[in-house]
């Protein structure tokens, strides 16, 4: 067995998915945005990923979606986390005031 091997059979699904999250946090952090949505993708692929983890997930890709230009993407991103009735309400407030960013941007830029 290898060691990869090993070490994705050590963790569950669900951890699986906070693992990948904290990963694409780390990749965020150091502005490695193509990484970033790369592991925020992967862990919202895990089958059992918790619904707050999902919302908290969309809310930090459509974060850096939007860091990295692509508004429209960051947009979808953070309508979904307000269209879940299991997202948090600091997650939600937190996605409403981005997109209000993005809005006045777009607005300013026309």
């Amino acid at each position: 067995m290898s060691s990869l091997s090993w070490l994705t059979d050590w963790f569950t699904q669900r951890d699986r998915a906070h693992v990948l999250y904290k990963r694409g946090m780390v990749c965020a952090q150091k502005h490695d945005h193509q990484a970033a949505v790369v592991f925020y993708t992967s862990a919202l692929d895990v089958p059992e990923i918790t619904p707050e983890l999902t919302a908290m997930v969309l809310y930090n890709r459509g974060l850096v979606y939007v860091a990295s230009g692509m508004a429209e993407q960051g947009a979808a991103d953070l309508n979904a986390v307000l269209a879940m009735n299991e997202a948090g309400a600091n997650v939600k407030k937190a996605a409403q005031q981005k997109l209000a960013k993005i809005e006045s941007r777009t607005r300013h830029r026309v």
